[in-house]
Protein backbone atom coordinates (compact mmCIF):
# COMPACT_ATOMS: atom_id res chain seq x y z
CA UNK A 1 0.00 0.00 0.00
CA UNK A 2 1.13 3.59 -0.92
CA UNK A 3 0.08 7.28 -0.50
CA UNK A 4 0.64 9.37 -3.05
CA UNK A 5 -0.25 13.02 -3.31
CA UNK A 6 -1.17 14.48 -6.26
CA UNK A 7 -0.33 18.38 -6.54
CA UNK A 8 0.60 21.49 -8.07
CA UNK A 9 3.59 22.60 -7.22
CA UNK A 10 3.05 26.55 -8.02
CA UNK A 11 -0.09 26.95 -6.98
CA UNK A 12 -1.94 28.38 -3.83
CA UNK A 13 -2.40 24.68 -2.40
CA UNK A 14 1.17 24.10 -2.92
CA UNK A 15 2.30 25.40 0.47
CA UNK A 16 -0.56 23.08 2.46
CA UNK A 17 0.69 20.29 0.83
CA UNK A 18 4.49 20.75 1.33
CA UNK A 19 3.61 21.91 5.21
CA UNK A 20 1.57 18.89 5.54
CA UNK A 21 4.38 16.32 4.33
CA UNK A 22 6.79 17.70 6.26
CA UNK A 23 4.76 17.52 9.58
CA UNK A 24 4.03 13.70 8.60
CA UNK A 25 7.48 13.29 8.01
CA UNK A 26 8.08 14.88 11.67
CA UNK A 27 5.51 13.07 13.37
CA UNK A 28 5.69 9.43 11.55
CA UNK A 29 9.96 9.44 10.39
CA UNK A 30 8.38 8.52 6.91
CA UNK A 31 7.66 10.61 3.43
CA UNK A 32 4.72 10.78 1.85
CA UNK A 33 5.14 10.80 -2.33
CA UNK A 34 4.95 13.80 -3.82
CA UNK A 35 3.64 13.30 -7.57
CA UNK A 36 3.40 17.28 -9.76
CA UNK A 37 0.04 17.39 -12.05
CA UNK A 38 2.57 18.74 -14.00
CA UNK A 39 4.39 15.73 -14.92
CA UNK A 40 3.16 12.72 -17.35
CA UNK A 41 3.04 10.63 -14.66
CA UNK A 42 1.15 12.37 -11.81
CA UNK A 43 -1.21 13.58 -14.74
CA UNK A 44 -1.82 10.06 -16.29
CA UNK A 45 -2.11 9.71 -12.43
CA UNK A 46 -4.99 12.06 -12.09
CA UNK A 47 -6.97 10.44 -15.13
CA UNK A 48 -6.34 6.86 -14.38
CA UNK A 49 -8.07 7.87 -10.99
CA UNK A 50 -10.93 10.69 -11.92
CA UNK A 51 -9.01 13.24 -10.14
CA UNK A 52 -11.10 16.58 -10.39
CA UNK A 53 -9.86 18.66 -7.50
CA UNK A 54 -6.47 19.07 -6.14
CA UNK A 55 -4.79 18.81 -4.21
CA UNK A 56 -5.72 14.68 -3.94
CA UNK A 57 -4.21 12.66 -1.24
CA UNK A 58 -4.70 9.01 -2.56
CA UNK A 59 -4.52 5.53 -0.74
CA UNK A 60 -3.59 2.71 -3.55
CA UNK A 61 -2.68 -0.99 -2.99
CA UNK A 62 0.33 -2.63 -4.39
CA UNK A 63 -2.19 -3.47 -7.48
CA UNK A 64 -2.93 -0.44 -8.01
CA UNK A 65 -6.40 -0.35 -6.62
CA UNK A 66 -7.75 2.69 -5.05
CA UNK A 67 -8.28 2.15 -1.28
CA UNK A 68 -9.51 5.90 -0.15
CA UNK A 69 -9.29 9.04 -1.88
CA UNK A 70 -9.60 12.89 -0.60
CA UNK A 71 -9.35 15.54 -2.92
CA UNK A 72 -9.16 19.60 -2.52
CA UNK A 73 -10.65 21.31 0.89
CA UNK A 74 -10.83 17.35 2.38
CA UNK A 75 -7.91 16.73 3.80
CA UNK A 76 -7.19 13.44 5.67
CA UNK A 77 -5.76 13.65 9.45
CA UNK A 78 -2.48 12.22 9.82
CA UNK A 79 -3.34 9.20 11.57
CA UNK A 80 -5.97 8.37 8.83
CA UNK A 81 -3.16 8.49 6.47
CA UNK A 82 -0.71 6.20 8.72
CA UNK A 83 -3.87 3.86 8.67
CA UNK A 84 -3.50 2.89 4.77
CA UNK A 85 1.05 2.88 5.69
CA UNK A 86 1.03 0.26 8.12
Amino acid sequence: MKVVVLYRPNSEHAGKVLDFASEYKRLKNRDLELKSLDTVEGDNMAKVYDIVQYPAYLAIKDDGQLEQMWQGDQVPLINELDYYLT
